[in-house]
């Protein structure tokens, strides 16, 4: 029994450190496991905020049907020479077509950018409509749609030298100052003189280069013939100066030395969507005189633009500012409706 008694002492022994070593190893492995597990939970707030989080898509994802947003009734007031040759049966090349149908524009992704545009021609003038939408989308993570348009926007209005109005929001618009002095330039120092004066709402001009070429001109020469070099109202001589001093319909007794309109000259519209502004152009070029009012407007993510102008086969009936501008406004805020609804 002696020996028996001995080997129950030594597995007692054995028992008794295994049990202390599992004791010491679970005490231990505890330790461990909580200091790892505050050592992560220090970790993840800081990993969470190093990884920024991606910025709202924009408020659109889809865009209108550019042909169908604007109605027969505004169409007839746009191209009011549609109306006429509707009636008399002339106004399309075939009796089946709608001179009010507009032909969409080709772009490469209908989700992101459409347009349409119209054309009327009459033997006084041309008028030409055109609409465009681009829906943008920012592939900036930390930039959302909305900004990625505002700060388009904002590019575009410095491109066409419009002072940028307080609110129409971007991180561009504070060193608007070198851009929008640019607007005030002087008149004839580049390609684009008198970007106000060149652009009054009468625009008196007497281009001295456009003999009898505008009349050929005015129809087919259409939408893309916009010459930039001419584009100033002249005021002054020039062959017609003195007979027509009154310059048509358009003109005033003081018409040697007209007095812009600021309410029609280039400017940011404060009443529009989110931003908009209107650019206001005379062209006087050799290849016919036309005006040329283009309205840019934001709205969330998406950039409408209205382009409007009138091409006249006299050269002295000058397009008037005034009726243009009003029409294209109206336009315009028919469209920010159809963004609203």
């Amino acid at each position: 029994m002696p020996r028996r008694a001995k080997r129950d002492a030594v597995r007692a022994s054995y028992a008794t450190k295994a049990a202390l070593a599992l004791v010491l190893a679970g005490a231990l492995t505890a330790c461990t496991g909580s200091s790892d597990t505050e050592d992560g939970n220090d970790g993840k707030p800081g990993g969470s905020s190093a990884s920024p989080s991606a910025a709202e898509p924009g408020k659109y994802s889809t865009l209108p049907e550019p042909c169908d947003a604007v109605g027969t009734g505004t169409l007839r007031d746009l191209l009011p020479g549609a109306a006429a040759a509707e009636d008399e049966g002339t106004a399309a090349p075939s009796p089946s077509a709608d001179p009010y149908e507009g032909e969409p524009s080709a772009t490469y992704d209908t989700d992101r950018r459409v347009g349409c545009r119209w054309k009327n021609a009459t033997t006084l003038s041309t008028r030409h409509l055109n609409i465009d939408f681009e829906r943008v989308v920012s592939y900036d993570p930390s930039v959302s749609d909305d900004e990625q348009a505002a700060q388009l926007y904002v590019k575009k209005a410095r491109k066409a030298h419009i002072p940028l109005a307080p609110g129409d929001g971007s991180t561009d618009s504070g060193p608007g100052g070198d851009s929008d002095s640019d607007s005030g330039k002087d008149p004839g120092a580049s390609g684009e003189p008198d970007k106000s004066g060149g652009k009054t709402p009468e625009g008196h001009a007497s281009p001295t280069e456009e003999s009898g070429k505008g009349h050929e001109s005015d129809g087919a020469a259409g939408t893309d013939e916009h010459g930039k070099g001419g584009k100033s109202g002249k005021s002054g001589s020039g062959d017609d100066g003195g007979e027509d001093g009154e310059g048509g319909a358009s003109d005033s007794p003081g018409s040697d030395t007209p007095t812009p309109d600021e309410d029609l000259a280039p400017r940011s519209l404060d009443d529009l969507a989110d931003a908009a502004y209107l650019d206001d152009e005379l062209h006087t070029a050799d290849s016919g005189i036309h005006r040329d009012v283009t309205l840019v407007f934001r709205t969330a993510n998406v950039i409408a633009t209205v382009e409007y102008d009138q091409w006249v086969t006299d050269k002295h009936r000058i397009p008037d500012s005034e009726e243009l501008q009003e029409k294209a406004r109206k336009l315009a805020g028919h469209l920010a409706e159809q963004f609203e609804d």
